[in-house]
């Protein structure tokens, strides 16, 4: 690679990987070779949309990373780092959020979720989110994730399974939220509902875990955890 583009034939050019968009592939590589497995369950939205209403400025983001926070508290086991074949545990909950930029996808962290109400987390969200975009991320605001969520739910995607952002055990990937016939008590209803799916990594996850963390994650949003 010679670091700049390379035209090889007409209308054919070679464009060398840089920056963020090198440092991923990289990481990929890694991810792909973790033995994951991943679970999905079906949430019911209806709550976590009113949370505009009752924080103003807060978004459905805000009410998964909050909820996140909570299940993983929760399930400690998932608010971990694995290499070299330890498991560290972290109690603060630094959530990565998966950004699409103009230079490529970025992670930067929200750090220390389990100690915010909503509306703080709705403004750390959006600072992190506004600099990732132009450019002005410091060191400080993409190291420390113990736990990634990637939403593609606005880009009408309806469930995914996210790669692992290492050395991070677990991902969610959240699709879009879709009004859909119910059964409830007997009777057919129309909910809107939003499929969850976490990939964990199985060499520090079990099956257990990774189920009671989204359990926990579709009460927080289907009841009042959500709110401040």
């Amino acid at each position: 690679m010679t670091g700049t583009e390379e035209v090889l034939a007409a209308g054919v050019r070679t464009v060398p990987l840089k920056g963020i968009r090198r440092v991923a592939a990289r990481r990929m590589v890694e991810a792909w070779a973790a033995p994951v497995f991943h679970l999905t369950v079906a949430v019911d939205m209806a709550t976590a949309l009113t949370v505009g209403r009752r924080v103003p400025g807060a978004t459905v983001t805000d009410a998964l990373l909050l909820g996140t926070a909570r299940a993983l508290q929760a399930s400690p086991g998932l608010n971990a780092h694995f290499a070299d074949e330890t498991v560290t545990l972290h109690d603060a909950v630094n959530l990565g959020l998966a950004v699409a930029t103009d230079a490529g996808l970025t992670v930067p962290v929200v750090h220390g979720v389990e100690s915010l109400s909503l509306a703080e987390v709705g403004e750390r969200r959006k600072d992190v989110v506004t600099r990732a975009r132009a450019g002005r991320l410091s060191m400080a605001d993409i190291q420390g994730g113990t736990f990634t969520v990637s939403n593609l739910g606005m880009l009408g995607i309806d469930r995914f399974d996210a790669i692992l952002n290492p050395p991070q055990v677990g991902i969610l990937a959240v699709g879009s939220t879709i009004e859909r016939p119910v059964v409830r008590d007997g009777q057919v209803t129309v909910r809107p509902v939003a499929e969850l799916t976490l990939t964990c990594d199985h060499r520090a996850v079990d099956g257990a875990t990774g189920a009671g963390m989204l359990a926990r994650l579709r009460q927080e949003l289907e009841t009042a955890g959500t709110q401040d």
